[in-house]
């Protein structure tokens, strides 16, 4: 389980899907082959790399028909595969309820379909704490949780501490996590601001990468592409490129 990350926060808009998006582009440049989970019904990252017509193609049909998560991948552009999201994922909770029962399916959907390999697993979640996301972190024991440097974040950041506390008491063990800037431009003092009240609050598992603002970043999804097909040079793909030595260098992912 050290190879599957979840990127999750309860807040939207703070960078989880370009997050999975770059990262998983950044190790299928290193050679590696890597799985991106789109577990948000949103459905984002997928639109960007595969998009579904109907939830029978995505994971929604894992969990409604139990079909083989082996299945349902799809190759994308840069060399990895995705676990495609659709709308109907929406009904997860409501349908199949809650409890460790459908909190392990992933996992152990996972597991099978992974047996043997020593492959790198992103899961990109929803921005709501319930079956999916819950799943997400069930099935990888670790997260990384980005944070746009503005004050709303913050809160929802320290919000999220609790939560993952509390889930700690259902899992026996601590979730690993690193705290992740995103949006980061160092022209604007709150920024850093915002930086020394997570650096005290969270001393080492603040990420010492930060994502900077990016023309870059925020035009690639448009285009279907992640950001070192777009814009190679630019900060946003250095950003990412660091981010990803952080995350493997320091021992908090291995792939």
């Amino acid at each position: 389980m050290r190879r599957r990350l979840a990127v999750f926060n309860q807040k939207g808009g703070v960078g989880k899907t370009t997050t999975v998006l770059n990262l998983g582009a950044a190790l299928a440049r290193r050679g590696l082959a890597p799985l991106l989970v789109d577990l948000d019904p949103q459905a984002h990252l997928s639109s960007i790399l595969h998009p579904v017509g109907s939830g029978a193609e995505s994971l929604f049909a894992f969990y409604s028909d139990a079909r083989p998560l082996a299945d349902l991948m799809r190759a994308v552009s840069f060399g990895a595969q995705l676990l495609p999201a659709h709308p109907e994922l929406l009904k997860v909770d409501t349908l199949y309820g809650k409890g460790p029962d459908v909190l392990n399916l992933l996992k152990e959907g996972l597991d099978t379909a992974l047996a043997g390999m020593q492959r790198p697993v992103l899961i990109d979640c929803c921005p709501m704490l319930g079956v999916l996301s819950l799943s997400a972190i069930f099935a990888s024991g670790r997260v990384l949780i980005p944070i746009s440097t503005d004050f709303l974040a913050l809160k929802g950041a320290l919000q999220l501490e609790n939560t993952l506390r509390a889930l700690e008491h259902v899992l026996k063990k601590r979730v690993e996590r690193r705290y992740l800037l995103t949006r980061f431009d160092t022209r604007r003092r709150m920024s850093h601001d915002i930086v020394a009240q997570l650096a005290e609050r969270f001393g080492a598992e603040l990420c010492e990468t930060r994502i900077g603002e990016s023309v870059g970043l925020a035009e690639s999804p448009a285009k279907g592409r992640d950001i070192f097909s777009h814009a190679p040079q630019s900060r946003g793909a250095k950003d990412y490129e660091r981010l990803l030595e952080e995350l493997l260098s320091t021992g908090f992912w291995e792939v």
